[in-house]
C-alpha cells in the first residue's frame, strides 16, 4: 500500500470574486480528496513587479493525497479552468492560479512541472501563509527552514507585506 504525500499548494485570485474564487477552489481541491486538508489564513497581496492590475487574495492549503505529483498538476489545472482561468500572458491577471509549493520532500524538474516551487522563496504571498500554515516545514532543495525564508525575504525586498485579512 502506497503512503500518503503531504503537498503544500499555493492559491491566488485577482479577477472576480476573490473570496468566492478561493473558497471553491478549496472545496474543489478537498474533494480530491486531500486528507486531514489545512488551509492557511487570507492575505491580500500586491501584483508581481507592481504590474497594473487589481491585488491579489492568497492562501497556502496543505493534505496529504495519494495522487502522483502529475496526476495533482492535472486535477490543479482542471479546477482552474473550472473556475474559468485564462492563460494569456505570464504574470497576468487570473480568476484563480493554483501553484503546487511541494509534494513531500521530492525535486521535479520537468518542463511541464517544477517541485518545489521555482520562485517560493521569492514570494511574500506564498512564504506568509507557509509559515502560518506549517512552521516546521522546510525547503526540500536547500533544507532552509520556513523560518529562515521569511527571514531573508524580509532582508532582502522592500515591497509591500501580504495582509491577513481572515
Amino acid at each position: 500500500m502506497t503512503e500518503a504525500i503531504l503537498v503544500h499548494l499555493g492559491l491566488g485570485s485577482n479577477l472576480g470574486n476573490r473570496l468566492d474564487l478561493l473558497k471553491q477552489a478549496c472545496a474543489e481541491l478537498k474533494s480530491l480528496p486531500l486528507q486531514q486538508f489545512r488551509v492557511s489564513s487570507i492575505f491580500e497581496s500586491e501584483p508581481l513587479l507592481k504590474m497594473p492590475q487589481p491585488k491579489y487574495l492568497n492562501l497556502v492549503l496543505c493534505g496529504l493525497t495519494m495522487l502522483s505529483p502529475f496526476e495533482l498538476l492535472n486535477k490543479c489545472q482542471k479546477i482552474e479552468n473550472k473556475l474559468g482561468r485564462v492563460r494569456n500572458e505570464r504574470w497576468g491577471s487570473r480568476t484563480i492560479d493554483i501553484d503546487i509549493l511541494a509534494y513531500a520532500d521530492e525535486i521535479i524538474d520537468k518542463d511541464n512541472l517544477r517541485i518545489p516551487h521555482p520562485e517560493l522563496e521569492k514570494r511574500s504571498f506564498v512564504l506568509l501563509p507557509l509559515l502560518e500554515l506549517n512552521p516546521a516545514w522546510e525547503h526540500p532543495k536547500t533544507g532552509v527552514s520556513i523560518r529562515m525564508l521569511w527571514q531573508n525575504w524580509q532582508q532582502t525586498n522592500d515591497e509591500e507585506v501580504p495582509q491577513r485579512l481572515q
